[in-house]
């Protein structure tokens, strides 16, 4: 195997790649990148066995085909240590790999193709065609509120779901919940399909979404998502359970509104988060009229007491909730006004965007 790249072209998808690919592997193999020559394309494969990327790379030089595994990190640090201009030659010779630029010669060792997993791929998963824009926001508006390492393995992703022509994504960890949704035209799902994405597969997959003027092919199948663009392809097993009713989840018959300027509220609980308790981060929302008071104490008695203009008119409620959640929440919604719905004390707070309700939070309460 050999070919002929400029620098720039193999950085970006070896990069992408690499990213997959664990620092601490029980596999050897798994510690590397796949190379493979086909005709005039290069293709660069990382996989931990739970997620698979592959990046394309067309090449304009003569090269030899073939397949070998070399070292990730090594490979990587490799490049990005050569100067920007610089055209990288790899030439494989017998177990090693000769990677040369200009008077810089380095020496890798190698593992056999054949020994490098493939997660496999079935012909019969739907495809759906799906503008990159879209996909991002529905993340980005929801992975925050993933569960990590929970012992409910079904909440440590995120739950992509497709009916008609609608796309909603929905993460909770059992404390908050945060779903989306977007109405993709042209795109039809006859049957209502749910799967859950794993958190790993999720954050991979939102690295990628880079070109946000294109289109991204995902073909869901039993067991596996894959996303296709012309660059890369990647691929990621599904959570193999299922997701909470999150219909159920949501706060009913909430009859107390709140309005208040985005950026104005998360200073506030910002502030009042600098005295809060480090371990639990709880804070009190005591609502009067027209008014908000943020207060926070600590073991170390210490207090903050912050308070800003609210379009609120009812009765007082004083209500406790983990400050991260509400920053967390205030930190995604885009707009400039924010709604709180509650209902009393013991009930979960809804918030969404006062402009834009395809996008909606639930907050549980803390006893304080």
């Amino acid at each position: 195997m050999q070919f002929s790249l400029a620098r720039e072209q193999l950085l970006k998808p070896l990069q992408l790649v690499s990213g997959v690919v664990e620092k601490r592997q029980t596999l050897p193999v798994l510690s590397n990148v796949l190379l493979e020559v086909d005709g005039s394309e290069l293709l660069l494969t990382g996989t931990d066995l739970e997620v698979e990327l592959v990046g394309r790379v067309v090449l304009s030089e003569p090269s030899e085909s073939g397949s070998i595994t070399v070292p990730a990190k090594k490979f990587l640090d490799i490049v990005r240590s050569l100067p920007d201009d610089s055209i990288i030659n790899l030439k494989q010779n017998e177990e090693r790999v000769i990677v040369s630029s200009g008077r810089s010669k380095f020496t890798l060792t190698t593992l056999p193709a054949a020994e490098f997993p493939s997660i496999e791929k079935s012909a019969d998963d739907d495809e759906y065609a799906l503008p990159q824009s879209s996909l991002s926001q529905l993340i980005n508006a929801t992975s925050f509120a993933m569960a990590q390492q929970d012992v409910r393995y079904y909440l440590n992703g995120m739950s992509l779901e497709l009916n008609q022509s609608l796309v909603r994504t929905v993460a909770t960890d059992g404390h908050r919940l945060a779903m989306s949704y977007v109405t993709v035209d042209g795109m039809n799902c006859p049957e209502k399909k749910q799967v859950i994405v794993p958190r790993k597969g999720i954050l991979e997959l939102n690295r990628l979404l880079t070109d946000l003027d294109a289109s991204i092919k995902v073909y869901i199948g039993a067991s596996h998502l894959r996303a296709t663009t012309e660059e890369f392809s990647f691929t990621t097993k599904l959570v193999d359970g299922k997701f909470p009713d999150y219909e159920r989840v949501l706060p009913r018959g909430g009859d107390k509104e709140v309005v208040g300027d985005r950026q104005a509220l998360k200073s506030i609980f910002s502030r009042a988060a600098i005295l809060s308790n480090e371990k639990y981060r709880g804070v009190r929302m005591i609502l009067s009229e027209g008014n908000l008071l943020v207060k926070a104490n600590n073991p170390e008695q210490e207090e903050a007491e912050v308070m800003v203009e609210v379009d609120y008119s009812g009765p007082e409620l004083e209500v406790g909730f983990n400050v991260n959640y509400v920053l967390d929440v205030l930190g995604v919604i885009s707009g400039e006004q924010v709604k709180f719905v509650l209902s009393d004390a013991n009930s979960s707070a809804l918030v969404t965007d006062f402009d834009d309700e395809s996008s909606a939070y639930v907050v549980m309460p803390m006893r304080l």
